[in-house]
């Protein structure tokens, strides 16, 4: 029997020049998710790419915008509506520079910080639904952050801790599912500690660096 059901959404930019790129971790950890949990294929629907299973009892709808990162809004609205899906039940996977590399926040509502995708979905949803920010730290630089987004990850940075961080958070998304959001963020914490680098955190917001 279905408890629920939830609209896990990953951001990215479609393409394939863009599947590597940090602004794209958000894609990576829904397409992880699908993998391991044995979801439907990825059919389109309404400006995106949408899968389906189920986690820990819960009906779980996967969803990829189709019409780039600062257009996600509309398309994730969409679904959400068709699905009968309240914005307290969408979850969003995104990238976050003002984490460091490998680190993983849960909230519901909040700010976009200067997250120009967050900033969409903001305005149409409003803010009233969860957010996973994944960290993936910044350059020294306030210039390069653009730059630094929009860059493939380093192999380095893929055996160093992004593969178990996506490989860590389809494992435990179980604890999602079911709202355990202090467990989860404490599993994710425990079991990707041993794999996160060390890097200064950079206080700026990332609303002042225009991300």
């Amino acid at each position: 029997m279905v408890v629920s059901m939830l609209l896990w959404v990953g951001l990215g930019n479609p393409g394939e020049k863009y599947k590597k790129q940090r602004h794209n971790i958000g894609f990576m950890v829904a397409d992880k998710i699908a993998i391991e949990h044995s979801f439907s294929s990825w059919r389109n629907r309404a400006d995106a790419s949408l899968c389906e299973g189920e986690i820990a009892g819960n009906k779980i709808f996967l969803v990829k915008p189709q019409s780039y990162m600062n257009n996600s809004g509309k398309p994730i609205l969409k679904v959400a509506r068709f699905l009968k899906i309240p914005s307290d039940s969408v979850y969003v996977f995104h990238d976050d520079i003002d984490l460091i590399a490998g680190k993983v926040r849960v909230k519901n509502g909040g700010g976009h910080g200067g997250h120009n995708g967050l900033r969409d979905v903001d305005a149409y949803l409003g803010k009233n639904y969860w957010r996973i920010r994944l960290g993936i730290g910044r350059p020294d630089e306030k210039a390069l952050v653009n730059k630094w987004v929009l860059s493939d990850f380093s192999e380095e940075e893929r055996r160093g801790w992004l593969d178990s961080l996506i490989q860590t958070i389809a494992d435990e998304s179980h604890q999602l599912a079911e709202k355990n959001i202090e467990h989860f963020n404490s599993q994710i914490a425990f079991r990707a500690s041993l794999a996160t680098p060390t890097q200064k955190q950079n206080k700026q917001s990332g609303e002042k660096n225009g991300i």
